[in-house]
């Protein structure tokens, strides 16, 4: 069971919202969502404040054991404030352009467990336990050609990333996530040039795609259109994995010409973790649902996203974390009440990051986990 509570640092104004799946024996998890108070101050005294909390948290009481995998920023303007971030070579760094909509220049989505072996190798984090390899790798860019030449730069640079770990796009990447600058103009070659590499990869209507988010936002690099991130795993049977559909709610992505798998579910011994892609206001048809209506379209994405956790056994008192991308910043107060109502303890981070398609005004992409007992599959 997930224990939920919230955090509040004083001193530095700083609230981490936390969700923790720690059974007795084996792998903790943690994901933390933290909020910085705006306080009338510079980027770099955000950033201070949020440094300070996050050298703080793995100290503190329920964090016993807690190591960092990945850190994801999200800032107000990358390209001014990256450079004055600092270098952490331990950890797997996401950072991007989607600024959070509280105010603030910056907030953070952070991942840790406790009980793996946690390594760095060639930028990529490993964390190693019973067998299983889990390769965390962000922030791949390019910054020469158009946005279809950087997204194939990109896979190609993975590709032989993961072959270096005896790993493959279509036997082992579990999640990516594509950042686009301006997604309205840019986001066609990166769906073109990604369906062009997978094919090569063996990545098929009929074969399977890989869980995704694909969204505006920007990297620090003004010549680099599009910023990769993945999560993927080795050493797990090909049964342990299960996509996810929806059917009744969503349409497979391949009849609107993407490529990406609307949620997975990985089986473990002792739990299950699904994960769902960043979901909109879509019906079975693939049709916008409620143009141009927030409100509907945020209970569109909630039924969704409810759909996918159900088929894989699980429900939103699952969920770790929430992320939550905006393409109006109007449309924040009435968002922010709404998910404050009927998710008051999942951490949560808005942002301020267009979808895809230029009438979606939402889209929410998240983790859940549960407890599960199968001893036909190592625990985590």
């Amino acid at each position: 069971m997930i224990n939920y509570k919230s955090l509040y640092l004083a001193d530095l104004g700083i609230r981490a919202e936390v969700a923790a799946f720690c059974p007795q024996t084996g792998v903790g998890e943690w994901h933390v969502i933290m909020h910085v108070e705006p306080r009338r101050e510079d980027f770099a005294g955000q950033l201070r404040r949020m440094y300070e909390a996050e050298d703080r948290l793995p100290h503190m009481p329920g964090f016993e054991g807690a190591q960092y995998i990945l850190k994801r920023y999200f800032l107000s303007d990358s390209t001014n404030q990256q450079p004055l971030m600092r270098e952490q070579h331990d950890v797997a760094i996401s950072i991007i352009q989607q600024q959070p909509l509280d105010g603030s220049k910056i907030a953070a989505w952070l991942y840790f467990t406790s009980g793996q072996q946690i390594t760095a190798d060639h930028d990529t984090i490993v964390a190693t336990h019973n067998g299983y390899r889990h390769l965390w790798h962000m922030g791949f860019v390019c910054n020469q050609g158009d946005s279809a030449s950087q997204t194939e730069s990109i896979l190609n640079r993975y590709e032989q990333l993961l072959e270096r770990n005896e790993a493959t796009l279509a036997d082992n990447c579990i999640r990516t996530w594509f950042f686009v600058r301006d997604v309205d103009t840019q986001y066609a070659g990166m769906v073109r040039a990604r369906r062009e590499n997978f094919e090569r990869q063996g990545l098929t209507p009929a074969t399977h795609y890989i869980a995704s988010t694909g969204i505006g936002g920007g990297p620090a690099d003004t010549k680099a259109l599009i910023q990769m991130g993945t999560y993927a795993i080795t050493g797990f049977q090909p049964s342990q994995q299960r996509y996810l559909y929806a059917s009744t709610h969503l349409n497979p992505t391949y009849e609107y010409g993407v490529t990406f798998e609307r949620g997975t579910r990985m089986e473990y011994g002792d739990r299950t973790h699904v994960i769902i892609s960043g979901t909109a206001s879509i019906n079975n048809r693939g049709e916008v649902m409620h143009v141009g209506n927030i409100s509907q379209q945020t209970q569109r994405a909630w039924e969704n996203v409810e759909a996918l956790l159900s088929e894989g056994g699980m429900d939103f008192s699952d969920v770790m974390h929430l992320v939550v991308y905006l393409r109006d910043t109007g449309d924040y107060e009435l968002v922010r009440e709404m998910f404050s109502q009927r998710f008051p303890n999942i951490p949560t981070v808005i942002t301020l990051a267009p979808v895809c398609r230029p009438t979606w005004l939402i889209e929410i992409e998240c983790m859940a986990v549960r407890d599960n007992d199968n001893p036909q599959y190592r625990p985590l």
